[in-house]
């Protein structure tokens, strides 16, 4: 066994007993890598990827390829989930070498941990030549190599701003400006098969989120018609599993049919809010089945005894891609026996496979009644049949060898699905939903808040590594998420010291972003500040969020000060090249027009909110108390004559209070 074998990430676990004499990133490899006057390998991936696991039994666990890296290399393993901030300093190398940045990543440092050169994956005869390759340029390119690290370190330590060409304007924000983003967007917009027209086809929430939002101020049919197409399609293709529930990580294909089957928590997280606010847009009853499908996964296969999630699925198992999750003819028949007729005619089973090798795969593209119906096979108790067969391979698949667990708890991934949770009990009002968040929040606060700071990564009863801006975003927005269904206001007092704490350990106040990682951690050869959005949120835009609404909440100014300058700097990116900072633009729609301020003050506050929160209303925040409240939008507001009363302020104006949740939704309309 290697080094590896002491650390507590399943990803590095993975890797310790391979020949390759494997480090983890710390002082100890950084000095030897000085001391030996050795060119630096550093590896990065993660649990769940495949092709990380591909290159690892072609390369990492042969001797002869294993020699040859410990002869010339100090050789480092990184968890990217573990260490975002070293993954997103050497994936901005990579890729302003002119590499297409993927997992794994493998880059080349000189001693001094600047990189000079970088892949992804590459069979092992490639990556021997590779290896022999650098090591030559080492020693008879030296100068050469110094040459172009300075040129990619030159590149990452330029600012953001001067980079992109960031300037702050102080130009009202507009509904004409969002117009014009959609129509960007929309160029991009696959409107056959829903998300963009591009393959492979990820998940992307963010920008559902601004769809959304962009739908309600404006009522455009063209964008409700791209998130409706959307939603269907990723709620009914491959990319959901149909018998166990959740999302796999994306489709490798443009038909959201076969996906890259690892499941991670950060894109069901999401997932569970963009369904929950398009259920309550659209009440579709998909969306609620596939919203009660992910959560009662999460909570049977993903939740901790703790009460925190862990981070990932494996996509493979038995040394093949998906094996739990395909299915061979002759397996369905033995486990459907009677229902096996429709339901191979429903998803196109057959013998060869309706993808390869022979294996099966379920897709709808339309809902399973619908489909059920065009086939000639839908019947009076055709749900209780259909239900009945998945319940039959929901039970056969626990006999398969499961895929690996990724055990660790992330706090970034954990705020995140503390959001879809709030998010989704909104939607559905289902109380074990609301228990799950406020149970994984106190997990939060228990297990990895340290003096008002976050700690990045939990596992096996220890919390480690210091929080990265990621936590610190998706964790304040989890907590105002737990007030806004709880009115418990220890969660704001929660939010309120990680904001500060962020700011005066994370805020660079002359470019007026966050930096990723905090000024008390570990120095790396940049620091970075992430600002467009992905697959997950950047944590600027997450953090600017953050600022506009605890600044409503807590008539703090100066927070929505930060808000509007991160914005508006913004604003070039958002009218030239809206898709990768769609995050952003969902903010935008929020200061471009006023934000509902709901108060509530009664006994009765709880259940007002609850039935309030059924509409979908998107611009808004959320306050109430049984009694009195010291918030500033509280201070004051009072029940009438006993009755429980809900203000519809807009800029701390008021209109009159009403004591029935129809007025103050009459009182929204009016307003809108």
């Amino acid at each position: 066994m290697n080094r590896l074998a002491n650390q507590t990430s399943p990803y590095l676990l993975q890797h310790a007993h391979n020949p390759v004499d494997w480090y983890p990133w710390g002082d100890e490899a950084l000095a030897k890598a000085k001391e030996e006057n050795k060119p630096i390998l550093v590896s990065i991936g993660y649990s769940a990827c495949h092709w990380c696991h591909v290159m690892e039994r072609e390369c990492f666990e042969k001797q002869d390829i294993a020699a040859v890296m410990n002869q010339h290399f100090i050789c480092i393993k990184v968890d990217r989930e573990e260490r975002p901030d070293v993954d997103a300093v050497y994936m901005d190398a990579v890729q302003a070498m002119g590499v297409k940045g993927g997992w794994p990543l493998n880059v080349f440092l000189l001693p001094d941990c600047r990189p000079f050169y970088g892949v992804t994956y590459l069979p092992p005869q490639n990556w021997v030549q590779l290896l022999r390759s650098i090591n030559d340029a080492f020693h008879k390119h030296y100068a050469e190599l110094v040459n172009s690290a300075n040129g990619f370190v030159e590149n990452m330590i330029r600012s953001e701003s001067e980079k992109y060409g960031l300037v702050y304007t102080p130009d009202a924000f507009t509904v004409e400006e969002l117009d014009l983003m959609f129509e960007k967007l929309k160029r991009n917009f696959d409107d056959i098969k829903g998300g963009m027209d591009r393959a492979p086809k990820f998940p992307m929430p963010s920008i559902y989120k601004f769809l959304l939002r962009y739908y309600d101020i404006t009522q455009n049919p063209e964008a409700l018609a791209q998130i409706e197409l959307t939603l269907d399609r990723i709620a009914l293709g491959g990319i959901y599993d149909h018998v166990g529930g959740g999302w796999a990580r994306y489709s490798v294909d443009d038909e959201w049919f076969i996906p890259h089957f690892e499941k991670m928590l950060y894109d069901n997280a999401q997932l569970l809010s963009i369904y929950a606010e398009a259920y309550s847009l659209t009440l579709n009853p998909l969306y609620h089945n596939r919203i009660s499908a992910t959560i009662a996964w999460l909570e049977n296969e993903m939740m901790s005894p703790e009460g925190g999630f862990y981070s990932a699925l494996d996509a493979d198992s038995e040394g093949i891609e998906g094996k739990f999750y395909i299915w061979t003819e002759k397996e369905l028949k033995e486990i459907l026996q009677e229902d096996f007729d429709w339901f191979a005619r429903l998803y196109a089973i057959s013998a060869g496979g309706n993808w390869e090798h022979g294996f099966n795969h379920l897709h709808l593209t339309e809902p399973v009644e619908v489909t059920a119906k065009a086939k000639g096979i839908h019947a009076a108790d055709f749900a209780e049949q259909y239900n009945g067969a998945l319940q039959k391979l929901a039970e056969a698949r626990k006999q398969k060898t499961r895929p690996g667990l990724d055990d660790k708890i992330l706090a970034s991934w954990n705020g995140l699905l503390i959001k879809g949770l709030t998010d989704s009990y909104r939607a559905l009002g289902e109380e074990r939903i609301r228990e799950l968040a406020i149970r994984c929040g106190e997990f939060i606060s228990r297990n990895l808040v340290r003096d008002q700071r976050l700690l990045h990564s939990y596992k096996n009863g220890n919390a480690s590594i210091t929080g990265f801006l990621e936590d610190y975003a998706a964790v304040i927005e989890g907590y105002l998420g737990l007030y806004q269904i709880t009115f418990d206001e220890k969660w704001i007092s929660a939010a309120r010291d990680l904001c500060h704490y962020s700011i005066s350990n994370f805020y660079d106040h002359q470019e007026g972003y966050f930096h990723f990682t905090d000024s008390e951690g570990e120095r790396l050869i940049a620091r970075k500040k992430e600002l467009f959005d992905n697959v997950i949120p950047s944590s600027n835009s997450v953090m600017a969020h953050n600022l506009y609404y605890l600044g409503m909440i807590l008539d703090h100014q100066e927070y929505i000060r930060y808000a509007d300058e991160m914005l508006s700097k913004m604003r070039k990116i958002l009218l030239t090249d809206v898709q990768w900072v769609t995050n952003w633009a969902a903010l935008y729609c929020l200061r471009a027009v006023p934000t509902s301020e709901i108060v509530i003050v009664g006994e009765d506050a709880d259940h007002y909110r609850k039935d309030l929160d059924r509409f979908f209303i998107p611009n808004k925040i959320m306050l109430g108390t049984a009694t009195i409240s010291q918030l500033p939008l509280l201070t004051g507001r009072t029940d009438l004559n006993g009755k429980t009363a809900i203000y519809v302020c807009y800029d701390k104006m008021c209109q009159l209070p009403v004591t029935t949740v129809p007025d103050a939704i009459d009182q929204i309309a009016s307003a809108g």
